[in-house]
């Protein structure tokens, strides 16, 4: 049956014809924008996920910039911290010379003074946007931000990379040890503190006239213990004759006196151990090799032995005198020592050699520790910008189109298009067939 009321076949070209353009809308609307999924509406599960996603991608951009800055900051303090180790190494260099004899003490203790403030001035300037990891201002560790970790609930929670600071300040308090003024009560309480092979000396005269002081054989040793130890107490140890190198070559022969003054919380092993480091940086860096060594040992480690090797007896004087003041120097570090050290005389320079030593080591420690964090620094950056890559990867196969069988589907959908278009007016001419029922 014939109708011009109802054109069931125009109905459904024409239904047909807004699905095609539809389609056609959408196909359009993946080229302009370049993404399959580019609202809520094409797919909102997806969307949702890639949105969360993006959010990171930002989030970890602001982790590399935070990165960044921490590097730059710790390459300063390493860089200063690596200059300030070369400058305490030419100060040793200093020291070293005047353990010899025939040296101008007082102009080397002027270069150590001209590369002390070198130090001071290298601190100073080892900041990075305003903020100094070595100047011991603060104790406070740097934090870095490293990282922000989703857990499975959606929750998120930021890392970070803490960098302790290392002093290295120059101006940091601390006061050099001084020598007690009163001696032992006698030999035997001097003895109760340190005692050798004869009794131990309680008088400058003694050095001076080598009364109670045990002479060491060429091949022999002495050994001396250190006994009792209390705040205060002033340990020495003189060694006399000693065959000491010459600045331009040769030998001449010498005396050295190394001293000691116990802190309240010392041991006998303590005080051991730094006697014999005074006395082992000495002979290194004044005596020919193998002429003189010296031991720790004993069951606490409180026994030092000085062995003789030289060609000639030598002379080993101890004495004990009490009411000294221990050295201090602040609970941060730094190297305020610095400011203690004095080669003008024998007992300075013997002493300096030991404490400079130790400076070098905490200044090498903080180069290795800020090189350490660098490390980390430079790993988590690169693991930040590899991870931005993936996520952004993982994002585009969500959610970007793609473009080959977009491009194909576009021509396909044209085609429909012009052929629907074709069908409805086909459809449309249908009801014109009736005319020729009514001629």
């Amino acid at each position: 049956m014939s109708s011009i009321l109802t054109n069931n076949g125009a109905m459904v070209a024409l239904q047909t014809l807004k699905s095609i353009n539809t389609q056609l809308g959408d196909t359009q609307n993946v080229i302009s924008t370049g993404k399959s999924v580019s609202s809520a509406k094409d797919n909102a599960s997806i969307w949702a996920i890639s949105k969360v996603m993006e959010s990171d991608v930002k989030g970890f951009k602001g982790i590399s910039d935070s990165l960044s800055l921490g590097e730059s900051t710790l390459a300063v303090a390493a860089s200063a911290s690596e200059t300030i180790t070369d400058l305490l190494t030419d100060i040793k260099g200093k020291i070293v010379a005047a353990q010899e004899e025939n040296v101008d003490r007082t102009k080397i203790q002027t270069d150590i003074s001209a590369l002390t403030d070198q130090i001071n001035s290298v601190v100073g300037a080892a900041q990075f946007n305003g903020l100094n990891l070595i100047d011991g201002t603060s104790a406070d560790d740097m934090k870095v931000l490293s990282s922000l970790d989703r857990s499975s609930d959606g929750s998120v929670s930021a890392s970070h990379i803490s960098v302790e600071r290392q002093s290295l300040s120059v101006t940091t308090s601390a006061s050099a040890q001084s020598f007690g003024t009163t001696d032992a009560a006698d030999a035997t309480a001097a003895a109760g503190y340190m005692s050798g092979t004869t009794a131990t000396i309680a008088d400058d005269a003694a050095y001076a006239t080598g009364t109670n002081m045990t002479s060491v054989a060429d091949g022999a040793d002495e050994t001396i213990t250190v006994g009792s130890v209390a705040a205060g107490v002033s340990y020495q140890l003189q060694l006399s004759d000693l065959n000491i190198n010459v600045v331009g070559g040769g030998s001449a022969t010498g005396d050295r006196t190394f001293e000691y003054v116990a802190g309240a919380d010392d041991s006998a092993q303590d005080v051991a151990t730094n006697l014999k480091n005074q006395i082992s940086s000495f002979f290194e860096a004044a005596t020919d090799t193998g002429d003189y060594t010296v031991a720790l040992g004993g069951t606490n480690g409180n026994e030092i032995t000085i062995s003789n090797d030289s060609g000639t007896a030598i002379d080993v004087g101890q004495r004990i005198q009490t009411g000294g003041t221990a050295g201090s120097s602040a609970a941060s570090g730094g190297l305020g020592a610095l400011s203690t050290i004095d080669v003008t005389s024998d007992a300075g320079a013997t002493g300096a050699l030991s404490a400079i030593d130790g400076l070098i080591k905490q200044s090498i420690d903080a180069a290795a520790a800020f090189g350490s964090a660098q490390g980390r620094v430079e790993s988590q950056s690169d693991f930040v910008s590899t991870l931005t890559d993936s996520l952004k990867s993982g994002i585009g196969s969500m959610v970007d189109a793609d473009m080959e069988e977009t491009s194909a589907r576009l021509q396909a959908l044209q085609v429909q298009q012009q052929l629907g278009v074709q069908s409805l007016s086909m459809a449309n001419q249908a009801p014109q067939s009736i005319l020729s029922l009514f001629r």
